[in-house]
């Protein structure tokens, strides 16, 4: 019988459940090979899913592995509590997650959007209302995310950021109110720590693509006020 804390991925019979720690170095191999010269030539994104777990924002309970009938972890996510904050002060719990990983030869099979719906499910029922990321509004607006600037939340410059988006979990939460960001600490580091963990791995070729542009671009642009 299947556990209650596993869900069955009705594409290819994946399996999703926590994350534990014997698939730790699992995820962190599989993190670097989907992001590996997606962004920028090479990735830290592993090493960031290697430090997440140990710090006081990350959430257990909300990180979650899809594995193959035969164990093999091929996607992550992870999630982290985040913040925001109102024009009278006031403070809202919220949730960011990431990374987002799916191993290359197993996506496009809707494993991302299985782990995105099942850790939706169990962020709102653990009493979470609203999810702020930054990533390519392509990938997440079919999972329900819309811009930061329909919902007047902006970073702690003032900015509306096009890459910023935002998920209602709970109807209503975020209306009436103008809304600063703020980011968890635990996505602070420092690359040369990332340089120096990426020798533990296999070595594998950087190489400049024209997608990383794509990448700059988008995180650079900024939706003006008005717009």
């Amino acid at each position: 019988m299947q556990g209650s804390g596993e869900k069955r991925n009705p594409y290819d019979g994946i399996r999703i459940e926590n994350e534990s720690p014997k698939d730790y170095e699992a995820v962190e191999i599989l993190t670097r090979r989907a992001f590996w010269n997606v962004n920028v030539p090479g990735c830290e994104e592993h090493y960031l899913a290697h430090i997440l777990r140990s710090h006081e924002d990350f959430i257990p309970e909300l990180d979650f592995v899809a594995k193959t009938a035969d164990g093999n972890v091929v996607g992550n996510v992870m999630y982290t509590r985040a913040g925001l904050v109102g024009e009278k002060g006031q403070e809202l719990s919220i949730l960011t997650f990431g990374p987002l990983s799916v191993d290359p030869d197993y996506q496009r099979r809707g494993i991302g959007k299985s782990l995105l719906e099942h850790s939706f499910q169990k962020a709102a029922a653990m009493g979470y209302g609203a999810i702020v990321i930054f990533g390519d509004p392509g990938n997440y607006a079919a999972r329900g995310f819309q811009s930061c600037h329909k919902f007047r939340i902006t970073t702690p410059d003032g900015r509306y950021p096009a890459a910023m988006l935002v998920k209602e979990l709970r109807e209503g939460i975020l209306e009436g109110e103008k809304w600063t960001y703020r980011e968890s600490s635990a996505y602070e580091y420092d690359s040369a720590d990332a340089a120096e963990f990426d020798k533990r791995f296999e070595p594998m070729k950087k190489a400049v693509l024209p997608g990383q542009e794509v990448f700059y671009i988008l995180s650079h642009a900024v939706i003006q006020e008005g717009g």
